[in-house]
């Protein structure tokens, strides 16, 4: 088990920042990549980005894309996600999840932290 703690949430206006960090502990060895997730008020939870651990292979939804940045820390088993030029559609509970599968595999995410709020206002 890989247990994730996120941290960095809260309420900014359209057009700025946030940056969410995601804190690994446990079996980390057995994680082969970390990614973020997002969901909405009455939505599925969506992708968002992706990171490997040793690799450092990136991959992003379309809907983010030159908007939020991944990265990593593997001496800290932390992942980041920095946000910039928000809007109000990227208000959602941010999760980060662990996985031992492929990093763009999504169905294969199965170690889940509590999640984060992100409110955009506008």
């Amino acid at each position: 088990q890989v247990q994730l703690v996120e941290s960095g949430g809260g309420l900014v206006q359209a057009g700025g920042s946030l940056t969410l960090s995601c804190a690994a502990s446990g079996r980390t060895f057995s994680s082969n990549a970390m990614g973020w997730f997002r969901q909405a008020p009455g939505k599925e939870r969506e992708f968002v980005a992706a990171i490997s651990w040793r690799a450092g292979r990136i991959y992003y939804s379309d809907s983010v894309k030159g908007r939020f940045t991944i990265s990593k820390d593997n001496a800290k088993k932390t992942v980041y996600l920095q946000m910039n030029s928000l809007k109000p559609e990227d208000t959602a509970v941010y999760y980060c999840s662990s996985t031992r599968g492929q990093t763009t595999v999504v169905s294969l995410y199965d170690q889940w932290g509590q999640g984060t709020q992100v409110t955009v206002s506008s």
